[in-house]
């Protein structure tokens, strides 16, 4: 048994999904898990709606209307018959959205964030799977909430892995005696409470490594719109060139360190079951693409490059001039951990600890206003951070060129850089 994995570009309009009937064809007979993220930028259309719910804006209904318009144009060119099933079950959908946004705020940002963003992964699955039986590959659309059983820590769900697996047991094991496709969602689980979490932006990927740990999968191929994992993002280094194979500790590197192509926790449920990670291209299906494995060196050895961009650094001090000390830095963490703020970098002196993390508008404020209680507390917005593996001097210096170098630090293999433009 095997999983693929469909990002939302390539599910992002009717070609799209097309596409992802001609790649499982190639399949045929195969049993499959299909992980299908949310359409295009629909994560963003609804984060769009939950900032304007939340925050008792007026556009609120017209954001939802605007992704309801994008979805039902996607249906009327993939689908003749417009009383086909598919345009009742994805109208439930957006009801549930109705009702969520027509009653009053009774939680908080993070459970209303995961009650709607939620349901792009659950209308594309839809739409998908529907096309494909009509397309006559014969799958099932399954609710990964029914597999999938996560803590309440909404929009970071922590998987909660006995659970999961009694639960995939039940649920999704026995739907291979009659099928050999299974289409779900990535990004979502549930709680006991049937409430939905979200796994963490881009989370996709870590779903299909939590279903294929739990089947006991072969392997995971993650279909993307490159031709593999490359040594940098072609948005930012037009020479990027693809590394035809990876070590998991190379990968799980490069994941923590920011690259977008593979989600920073899909690693781990893989190398624990020595389970292979393909990242392939969808636009060229019979390309090799890159294989992650164990016990393989990553090939060629060439640097790679992480940018980041839209950084924060927060510089953190005792007001009474005193040492950083352990009970500082215990408390410090303490209060990122309950922001649920991510750190990409730390550095310290004797009476301060520098922290690069991504800048989040609903996050930092809070939790800035939160250290400024015991400490004092100076930032820098609007930086970049650089992670190169596996650098050597020129790649320092090409990066660095024209940049004021804020933070700097060096392993045998790692370099990063926190940087911002000088304006001349």
């Amino acid at each position: 048994m095997r999983v693929f994995k469909f990002g939302g570009a390539s599910v992002k309009d009717a070609a799209a999904v097309a596409n992802v009937a001609s790649v499982l064809k190639k399949f045929a007979g195969e049993k499959i898990i299909v992980v299908v993220s949310a359409m295009g930028k629909t994560t963003n259309g609804l984060e769009k709606v939950v900032q304007s719910y939340y925050y008792k804006k007026c556009d609120t209904q017209k954001a939802l209307e605007e992704v309801k318009r994008f979805h039902l144009n996607i249906m009327n060119l993939l689908f003749r018959d417009t009383d086909h099933s598919v345009y009742r079950e994805v109208n439930n959908f957006f009801v549930e959205a109705d009702w969520v946004i027509e009653e009053e705020q009774n939680h908080g940002y993070n459970f209303t964030y995961d009650q709607i963003v939620s349901l792009g992964e659950l209308i594309s699955t839809k739409i998908v799977s529907a096309y494909l039986n009509d397309e006559g590959i014969k799958c099932k659309w399954i609710d990964v909430r029914d597999c999938i059983r996560t803590d309440n820590t909404y929009r970071e769900g922590k998987v909660l892995w006995d659970e999961s697996l009694a639960l995939a047991e039940q649920n999704l094991k026995p739907l291979f005696n009659e099928y050999n496709i299974i289409l779900t969602q990535g990004f979502i689980g549930g709680t006991s409470e049937n409430y939905t979490t979200t796994l963490g932006r881009e989370g996709s990927d870590y779903t299909a490594a939590i279903l294929a740990h739990l089947m006991d999968a072969t392997d995971v191929t993650i279909w993307k719109d490159v031709s593999g994992v490359l040594n940098a993002d072609p948005k930012f280094y037009k020479d990027a060139q693809k590394l035809e194979q990876l070590s998991y500790l190379d990968a799980i590197e490069l994941a923590y360190y920011g690259a977008t192509v593979i989600h920073p926790k899909t690693i781990k449920p893989l190398e624990n079951k020595n389970i292979s990670l393909y990242v392939k291209s969808f636009v060229n299906a019979d390309a090799a693409g890159t294989v992650i494995k164990t016990n393989v060196q990553t090939k060629p050895l060439i640097p790679s490059f992480i940018f980041k961009t839209n950084q924060v650094l927060i510089s953190i001090s005792a007001k009474d001039f005193s040492f950083i000390s352990e009970d500082n830095l215990s408390n410090i963490f303490g209060a990122f951990a309950k922001a649920g703020v991510k750190i990409n970098l730390t550095q310290n002196s004797a009476i301060s600890f520098s922290v690069c993390v991504d800048d989040d508008e609903f996050k930092i404020p809070a939790l800035i206003e939160q250290l400024q209680k015991d400490y004092k507390v100076l930032y820098n917005k609007e930086l970049q951070l650089h992670t190169v593996r596996h650098y050597y001097p020129s790649t320092i210096e090409s990066i660095t060129a024209g940049k004021e170098i804020l933070v700097e630090q060096r392993s045998r293999h790692t370099a990063q850089f926190v940087l911002r433009d000088i304006f001349k």
